[in-house]
């Protein structure tokens, strides 16, 4: 499903057709062509208002090449002089295409049984500022999340290897304060460590991340590539590690409404490659609205989705669920909308609303829980906070107000 805006003196027939031309197997002039090579034309078949459908011949694609189907899909039609925006609104994935890819190694159960988190929504942190600390205050600022009872301590999208934190040394210090963490709160924990970087690269760190006795990789799924995803997937089925997906970039070419690509179809191929967990927006300082962050979710965690004039149903044929994480200015009054909205089968990620508390890293640790707790016991968290000493801190200087 395209939504296309049609260039001054183009017809929205006209630019349909071209763009169906143009993706397949069509050209700007008239050509002679065998029948067989005809049979291989997208065809549009349904034009509303500027919505557009084509359809494709599954023999124009390569099964498990994701960079060639969405050269094809997705590629030079954006360039093209006779529209004037251009946006690949949503995809329905046929079954064959689906298959020759692996999915999610854990998906959402998978992690919960990783975790030992059966019910209530699993929680994240971000130290903040995101770059700048040495490798022992990161570790340490882990040790405080984990202790103040968040599950998993996550890098950011560009913390990776940096002079002032290397990824081995850190890796290695908040294994440390992992296990001691483990230790003294009785709870599982991990760790999201970035490892992007060049493919070659990344499976080296992966199997530190093993050596270590991790059980996550993170990596930034769009500078990377989806090949390089496929490439990670395969070598983390070996390893027996899961994949944190982070989806920095993503805006550069999903925010403009009238072009690009949906962040809805981003997540379809997240899950068709194999991440287990997804950013998919969190209704907080970041663009994206509650229809948007859904139907995200409904891509991704559920095997079919029928809902607003951009959406298209898709059967998922058993490929498992990525568990959607929620975050961008998220903080302990306004954790109960994204429940709310979408499920207890999320993540939670929260940074500046933790490492901003006033009484430190582990207060705010304890706040988001304690803004967790309180849903699940159906309190609300006002009155949760009467007993709660880091809820209420939290909400005193941050209410329930969505930061901008």
């Amino acid at each position: 499903m395209f939504k296309i805006k049609p260039a001054s003196g183009f017809s929205i027939e006209k630019v349909a057709i071209r763009v169906a031309a143009e993706s397949s197997n069509g050209t700007w002039t008239t050509l002679k062509i065998p029948e067989h090579i005809r049979a291989l034309s997208a065809k549009v078949y349904e034009i509303n208002d500027t919505y557009v459908k084509i359809a494709y011949p599954n023999d124009l694609f390569e099964e498990g090449n994701m960079p060639q189907i969405l050269s094809s899909i997705a590629g030079n039609i954006f360039g093209m002089k006779a529209l004037d925006g251009l946006r690949l609104v949503d995809v329905k994935w046929p079954k064959n295409i689906l298959n020759s890819f692996k999915g999610p190694q854990y998906g959402i159960k998978g992690i919960r049984d990783l975790l030992k988190v059966k019910k209530r929504p699993i929680t994240a942190t971000v130290p903040k500022p995101k770059v700048g600390y040495y490798a022992e205050e990161h570790a340490q600022h882990g040790y405080e999340i984990w202790t103040g009872g968040v599950d998993l301590l996550k890098d950011d999208e560009n913390l990776s290897n940096q002079k002032f934190n290397r990824f081995e040394k850190r890796l290695d210090l908040s294994m440390k304060m992992r296990d001691k963490a483990e230790n003294e709160t009785g709870e599982r924990k991990s760790y999201l460590i970035n490892i992007t970087s060049e493919v070659d690269e990344m499976k080296r760190r992966a199997k530190l991340v093993k050596n270590f006795n991790n059980e996550y990789v993170m990596i930034d799924i769009l500078t990377i590539g989806w090949a390089a995803v496929q490439t990670i997937r395969d070598e983390c089925e070996k390893l027996g590690l899961a994949i944190h997906a982070h989806r920095a970039f993503h805006a550069a070419f999903d925010r403009n409404p009238n072009h690009g690509m949906s962040m809805k179809v981003l997540a379809e191929i997240a899950r068709m490659q194999g991440v287990d967990q997804l950013h998919i927006g969190g209704l907080g300082k970041l663009a994206g609205d509650k229809t948007e962050v859904l139907n995200n979710y409904k891509k991704i965690a559920q095997n079919s989705n029928e809902g607003d004039v951009e959406v298209l149903a898709q059967n998922w044929h058993g490929m498992k669920k990525v568990l959607s994480v929620c975050s961008g200015g998220v903080h302990p009054g306004i954790i109960h909308r994204l429940i709310e909205l979408l499920s207890r089968d999320i993540a939670v990620q929260v940074g500046g609303g933790v490492l901003g508390h006033p009484g430190g890293t582990r207060s705010g640790a304890k706040a988001l829980r304690q803004a967790i707790n309180a849903y699940m016991d159906n309190i609300s968290v006002n009155e949760y906070a009467k007993s709660h000493s880091e809820l209420k801190e939290a909400l005193d200087m941050w209410g329930d107000e969505t930061p901008i």
